[in-house]
């Protein structure tokens, strides 16, 4: 709910007091009896809540994307497969699905144009880690951010991470994806200097143990500026990431003289 507009439309009279009274019954959550929406979330921190798909019954499932859609005018998922964007697309036309990045979303056409701002820049080591950082470039965007990526600049070959090091640099935040040993994010920390979010995959042979190899060897990265997410964590890289370029682009608050 965006209550802001809801009380501009109160003070213009397009909205009675007793509407308005009760859209707010439901902050700050709806109770679903197996789920608590946390409607009240994109005032609280400036992003609503979204849905994580895995392992959700169906019937919650449409139920939960069908009440966030209504209530927020938009929604995203993550983890989502085919089947379950046919389910919600029963209830939701509109919803859209990418199958590279498993993410479903939604926003209602009468909401005004989002406007992408700033500059997250997504990397990825290979081109087996480009699903988790579709997850991490359309997240950001669903989240307003502009993103550029950059894809299978890996250090086995430095030379292609090496020929982008400029446009990379202007990056408000960069997200770096890489499996194997993971070095890509410490490479980019020293080439940059702004904040860097490391991605480990679950993309390597078996002493890769499923990307905890990359995920040790991001923690303990040399380079300053680095922070890291769990394995395959593009969503989270990605929340962290608009946050960081929220402020990189929000105009400095006005002091009392």
């Amino acid at each position: 709910m965006d209550v802001r507009k809801l009380l501009e439309e109160v003070k213009q009279g397009t909205t009675s007091i007793e509407e308005a009274e009760n859209a707010f019954k439901n902050l700050p959550y709806e109770d679903l009896g197996y789920a608590k929406l946390d409607l009240h979330r994109k005032l609280r921190s400036g992003f609503p809540e979204t849905v994580f798909c895995q392992g959700k019954p169906d019937a919650y499932l449409a139920d939960i994307f069908e009440t966030l859609y209504r209530e927020n005018g938009e929604v995203l998922g993550t983890r989502a497969t085919p089947e379950q964007w046919n389910l919600v697309r029963a209830r939701i036309p509109e919803i859209e699905y990418d199958p590279v990045s498993k993410i479903l979303q939604a926003r209602k056409s009468s909401e005004t144009p989002r406007k992408l701002e700033g500059l997250v820049a997504v990397c990825t080591g290979g081109t087996a880690d480009i699903p988790v950082a579709e997850e991490a470039a359309k997240t950001a965007e669903f989240f307003g951010c502009r993103v550029e990526r950059y894809y299978d600049i890996g250090v086995a070959g430095i030379h292609r991470l090496l020929s982008k090091r400029e446009v990379i640099a202007r990056a408000n935040c960069v997200i770096a994806v890489a499996g194997m040993e993971g070095a890509l994010g410490t490479v980019v920390a020293g080439l940059v200097e702004n904040p860097v979010i490391a991605v480990p995959t679950s993309v390597g042979y078996g002493a890769s143990f499923h990307g905890l190899s990359a995920l040790i060897t991001m923690i303990n990265s040399c380079a300053n500026g680095i922070s890291v997410v769990n394995i395959d964590n593009g969503y989270g890289a990605a929340y962290l990431a608009a946050q960081i370029n929220r402020l990189a682009v929000r105009e400095p608050k006005k002091t009392a003289e």
